[in-house]
C-alpha cells in the first residue's frame, strides 16, 4: 500500500503517491528506469528511482527494477553508463554507477526486512563492489572508468568517490547480515575515506564548480563532526541562492530540485533538521499541476529547465521527506548517527 501523503507538515506539501506513481507509471515493462518517458536509463539513476519507489511502498515494482539491474549487470560486475530501452548507448564502465547498486538493496532491505531479497542480491552487489575496487588507486581514490576498448581512466572524481564510500558502507553491512567476511573491502574503505579526507588534490578539481562536490563528502559520512560542519559553513555562499535552492553549478543561474534534495539529505546526516527542513520548504511549490517536481529552473526569471519530468529526481524529493519526517525504517540511512551505531563504524 503506497504512502498517501506527508498532511500538514511543515513547510511541505508532499503528494508522496503522486511523485512515486509518476516513476511507476514511466518505468518500462522490461523492469528498466529511464530519466524520463522515451529517455535514457544509467544505472546511478534507475537505483536512486527504485528508492523512491520503496518509499513509496512499490515494491514489485522496484523488484521488477532490481531484476532488470541484473539481467542487465557485464561480466566484470560493471554496468554501461547509459541504456536506452535495453540497449546499451554510452559503453562507457563507470565505477561509482556500477557500485551504487549496494545503497539501493540495503535500502530496500531495511524497509521491508527481506533477507531472501538480500541473499539473491548478494552476487550482484559483490561483482559491482569488486569491479569499482578493482580501480582503486594504492592511495585510496578510486578511478572514474573504464572505457569500452577496456583502457582505464585514472582521473578521480571526488563525488564519485564519496558516493562509493557510501556503497561500501552498505556493501560491507550486507556482508555483516549475510556473515560473509570481506576484510578487502574493510581495507578499501579505510583508504578510500583517508583520501577523500586528507588527498583532496588527488580529484579533479575543475569539479568543484558543482555543488555535489561541495556536499557529498558529508552526504556519503566520508567527512564527519566539525569538519563536516565547516564544509557546509565554508561554501554555503557559493552554492546557495536562499529562499530557492541549491545551484546545480556555482556560476550558472540554476537551481535544481535534486542537489536542493541532496543537501537536505547531508544537512539531516549532520543532525541540522531543523536547517534542512527551511531548505527543503523552499522547493515545495516547484512542482507541476500533477504535484510531480520540476528537475531545475533559472534564476530570476523563473523558467522550468528542462521541462521533463525526471523520475530521480523526484526520487530524492521523496528520500529527502523520508530522512526529515521517518516515513519509513530507511529514513536514517544517510545519517552519521545511524552509521555511528552500526557494525562497520570502527572502519569509518
Amino acid at each position: 500500500m503506497a504512502l498517501k501523503t506527508l498532511g500538514n507538515k511543515p513547510a511541505l506539501a508532499l503528494d508522496i503517491n503522486s511523485v512515486t506513481s509518476m516513476i511507476a507509471k514511466t518505468q518500462l515493462e522490461s523492469g528498466e528506469i529511464p530519466w524520463s518517458d522515451g529517455d535514457k536509463t544509467d544505472p546511478w539513476d534507475l537505483v536512486e528511482a527504485i528508492m523512491g519507489l520503496s518509499i513509496g511502498g512499490y515494491y514489485k515494482e522496484a523488484l521488477k527494477a532490481f531484476k532488470w539491474m541484473a539481467d542487465n549487470q557485464n561480466s566484470n560486475g560493471s554496468w554501461y553508463a547509459s541504456y536506452n530501452n535495453g540497449k546499451p548507448e554510452d559503453k562507457t564502465l563507470d565505477t561509482n554507477m556500477s557500485s551504487y547498486i549496494a545503497v539501493g538493496v540495503y535500502h530496500y532491505y531495511l524497509i521491508t526486512g527481506d533477507i531472501n531479497f538480500l541473499k539473491r542480491m548478494w552476487p550482484i552487489v559483490k561483482s559491482g563492489i569488486n569491479f569499482a575496487l578493482s580501480l582503486q588507486s594504492n592511495n585510496g581514490e578510486i578511478f572514474w572508468a573504464k572505457s569500452p576498448e577496456g583502457e582505464i581512466d585514472h582521473m578521480s572524481l571526488l563525488t564519485g568517490s564519496c558516493s562509493i564510500f557510501m556503497s561500501l558502507k552498505c556493501s560491507l553491512s550486507i556482508s555483516k547480515l549475510l556473515d560473509h567476511n570481506m576484510p578487502e573491502w574493510e581495507k578499501s574503505i579505510r583508504k578510500l575515506g583517508n583520501a577523500i579526507r586528507n588527498r583532496r588534490h588527488a580529484f579533479n578539481v575543475t569539479k568543484s564548480r558543482y555543488s555535489m562536490y561541495w556536499f557529498y563528502p558529508i552526504l556519503s559520512g566520508a567527512l564527519t563532526g566539525r569538519e563536516a560542519q565547516n564544509r557546509i559553513d565554508k561554501y554555503w555562499k557559493k552554492f546557495i541562492v536562499e529562499g530557492l535552492g541549491v545551484r546545480c553549478v556555482s556560476d550558472e543561474p540554476w537551481v535544481t530540485i535534486a542537489e536542493t534534495s541532496e543537501l537536505v539529505l547531508a544537512l539531516s546526516a549532520v543532525g541540522n533538521n531543523r536547517l534542512a527542513e527551511i531548505v527543503f520548504g523552499w522547493i515545495h511549490d516547484k512542482r507541476f499541476e500533477d504535484g510531480t517536481y520540476w528537475c531545475g529552473f533559472t534564476f530570476p526569471n523563473m523558467i522550468v529547465w528542462p521541462e521533463e519530468k525526471i523520475t530521480w529526481t523526484n526520487a530524492v524529493t521523496i528520500m529527502a521527506a523520508d530522512a526529515l519526517y521517518n516515513l519509513t525504517p530507511a529514513s536514517q540511512m544517510f545519517t552519521h548517527k545511524f552509521w555511528k551505531e552500526s557494525q562497520i563504524s570502527h572502519l569509518l
